[in-house]
């Protein structure tokens, strides 16, 4: 059993940033494909990047590409998401996701792939 702890969320003013963390309980965070997904008030989940299990490969959604980073350090059992030049739109709670089997880049294509899921940190953006 994995357990995903999100934090690092709160309120922010457009065009600045934030950066988010998420702790993974166990010995094993290096065999774990890491994502970060979000939902927005009445909207379905979505996709916002991943990383590879070595952390050398990155995937994002087109919505956030140039803006956000996606980072992980194995020492620390930690997965990051930096968000720069945050937008109203950003809004929603954002949601740590792992892949114990699949590859980082099947996060890109849906949730099917997600063994485990953080209960996620609220990210709101004003205007």
């Amino acid at each position: 059993q994995v357990q995903l702890e999100e934090s690092g969320g709160g309120l922010v003013q457009a065009g600045g940033s934030l950066r988010l963390s998420c702790a993974a309980s166990g010995r094993t965070f290096s065999s774990y494909a890491m994502g970060w997904f979000r939902q927005a008030p009445g909207k379905e989940r979505e996709f916002v990047g991943a990383i590879s299990r070595s952390g050398t490969v990155r995937y994002y959604a087109d919505s956030v590409k140039g803006r956000f980073t996606i980072a992980r350090d194995n020492a620390k059992n930690t997965v990051y998401l930096q968000m720069n030049s945050l937008k109203p739109e950003d809004t929603a709670v954002y949601y740590c996701a792992a892949n114990t089997v699949a590859p980082a880049q099947a996060m890109g294509v849906g949730t099917s792939s997600i063994d485990y899921w953080g209960k996620g940190t609220l990210v709101t953006v004003s205007l």
